[in-house]
């Protein structure tokens, strides 16, 4: 069974301009630091519910992920922020945000200087079609080397069906064209095998573990994308996952 411990946050450290959502390095009441992700950013709590997911997805296909937290934020704690723009996030972002561990002196990812075998490449790309994470090309790789190992971060783009849950059905058996983007396309040369072992590994009760860690308050009254769509939605295009295994594989035939 999968757990997520819950942190307090004490000290906002340094805000990380990156896209739109604001992220920052913060310090948590059990000593260590955390890149915050807040709910009361651009997207909401629907990119955090995508990170969670994503993220332990990731981590279930030995893909290395930074320990991921729910963190809680205390209601005033931005009033001494000099930023306007961050003490209005700090603001509309009291109670449960999600942090991900902070890996200090990490290198992003280049796809020109860095290597990666075919397993992990066709792997994160496998994930990444799956999930429908338009989020990991050469401009934003979402990668970082860190100890000498590559680790994933930020699934917060994946999953945009639930932005508009009405047509959730359709999207679930969508190909995911933007895969010709993906980063790593080029090193997927193991997609055979890592079809076959990825879906032995995701079941049904293993997403179900995953989807019941969303907070309760993360999906807010009357939202149409519930628990059971998100269940609902992954079941189903993980049945219809020779859409997008074909359209990897029609990508990669593409560059060559």
């Amino acid at each position: 069974m999968s757990q997520i411990r819950t942190v307090n946050i004490t000290r906002y450290v340094t805000p990380l301009r990156e896209g739109g959502s604001l992220p920052a390095i913060a310090e948590a009441d059990d000593g260590f630091l955390y890149v915050l992700k807040f709910r009361g950013a651009g997207q909401g709590t629907k990119a955090l519910i995508a990170d969670l997911i994503g993220a332990e997805i990731a981590r279930k296909l030995g893909l290395l992920v930074p320990e991921l937290v729910f963190a809680e934020l205390a209601e005033g704690f931005g009033r001494t922020e000099p930023d306007e723009e961050i003490q209005d996030l700090l603001k509309f972002s009291t109670g449960l945000n999600l942090g991900l561990h902070y890996l200090s002196g990490s290198i992003t990812f280049d796809a020109v200087v860095n290597t990666v075998d075919a397993e992990m490449a066709s792997k994160i790309v496998w994930l990444d079609a799956f999930l429908m994470n338009i989020d990991r090309t050469a401009r934003n790789t979402n990668m970082l080397f860190w100890n000498k190992k590559l680790w994933v971060i930020d699934h917060g783009a994946s999953l945009y069906f639930h932005h508009n849950p009405e047509t959730w059905e359709e999207q679930a058996v969508k190909p995911f064209v933007q895969i010709k983007d993906h980063v790593l396309l080029s090193k997927a040369n193991d997609l055979e095998r890592i079809v076959a072992q990825s879906k032995s590994l995701i079941s049904k009760d293993f997403l179900e573990e995953i989807v019941n860690l969303i907070p309760e308050n993360w999906i807010g009254e009357g939202e149409i994308a519930n628990k059971k769509m998100y269940m609902d939605f992954l079941l189903k295009r993980l049945e219809n996952a020779h859409i997008f295994e074909t359209q990897i594989e029609n990508a990669r035939k593409a560059l060559i």
